[in-house]
């Protein structure tokens, strides 16, 4: 499995200091990746009731995703970059292909774009997007995406997207990894249509689920559906999340296990809620991790 580690943005400082030395010190440790959320607004918690007690709220510190992962990029050198999780439909897709393989080419192909539908609709509202069609939108984003990445010239008309004889240039070396988000923390399961877009689009996913029983359960629902649309379930990877607050590096390692069990590819280590502040205290836990549990 290769091992990488959760960019821990809300409980770092703003600017360029902290992110260039976490980045930098979790490439020297030998993460395989840095996984970077991605919300563009963060919603008032006096207002609005969903976000209350959550992670991302006005207050919180999100950094621009494609700026901070061209900044990344430019700090390291062999450290993978992901997105985690570009909230897709509320962006254009054009740009997103644009500033994707832009990415893409500045890290010399270390980007995989981590995708999802969202959950925040004062975020849609506030970029002009249409929160109730965004699951359908991500579906045809996909396919807008690759042609976009991989043809000079692009003529595509969908229900949502009209490209006439265009393209980005320049492109990509290669293809850029497209892996799905899967369930939220604000509701139990995975609803079907989105395994169906993961078993059908995705070249890896990224589940909320936890290495147990559900989570087995989901991945042969996945597994059926890209046998019914002749795809090879070996051919999707799989990231695990392992969230290391209040845990004992034995409860860990038993996890680690766990994922690799289940089939996992790559594993992201969340140290994020364990009343950490500071890259300081971020980058000590990150080197405890390797010294105790180890990324092999």
């Amino acid at each position: 499995m290769e091992i990488g580690i959760i960019f821990p943005q809300t409980e770092l400082n703003a600017g360029r200091q902290d992110i260039l030395q976490f980045s930098q010190r979790a490439e020297q440790l030998g993460f395989s990746h840095i996984f970077v959320a991605d919300h563009v607004l963060g919603a008032d918690p006096e207002v609005h009731e969903h976000v209350r007690g959550h992670n991302y709220t006005h207050k919180s510190i999100i950094n621009e995703i494609f700026t901070t992962l061209g900044f990344m990029s430019a700090i390291t050198d062999r450290i993978k970059l992901m997105t985690g999780i570009l909230i897709l439909p509320q962006r254009s897709t054009a740009l997103v292909a644009k500033q994707a393989a832009e990415v893409a080419i500045l890290s010399n192909n270390r980007l995989r774009l981590g995708i999802g539908v969202g959950w925040n609709h004062v975020e849609f509202e506030a970029l002009g997007m249409d929160f109730s069609k965004r699951g359908a939108v991500t579906t045809e984003q996909i396919q807008v995406l690759r042609k976009l990445w991989t043809s000079k010239s692009v003529n595509y008309h969908g229900d949502w997207h009209h490209i006439t004889d265009a393209g980005i240039n320049p492109l990509p070396q290669a293809p850029i990894p497209i892996w799905l988000g899967a369930g939220s923390s604000l509701r139990e399961g995975i609803p079907k249509v989105v395994l169906e877009r993961v078993a059908k689009y995705a070249d890896g996913w990224c589940p909320s689920f936890g290495p147990g029983e559900e989570g087995q359960i989901m991945i042969d629902k996945v597994n059926n559906i890209m046998l019914n649309n002749s795809r090879d379930p070996a051919s999707l990877l799989l990231e695990g999340r392992i969230r290391t607050a209040g845990k004992s590096d034995d409860s860990i390692k038993i996890e680690l296990e766990k994922w690799r069990e289940l089939g996992a590819t790559h594993i992201g280590i969340e140290n994020r809620g364990a009343g950490l502040q500071g890259v300081e205290s971020h980058v000590e836990a990150m080197e405890h991790f390797v010294n105790t549990i180890g990324l092999e």
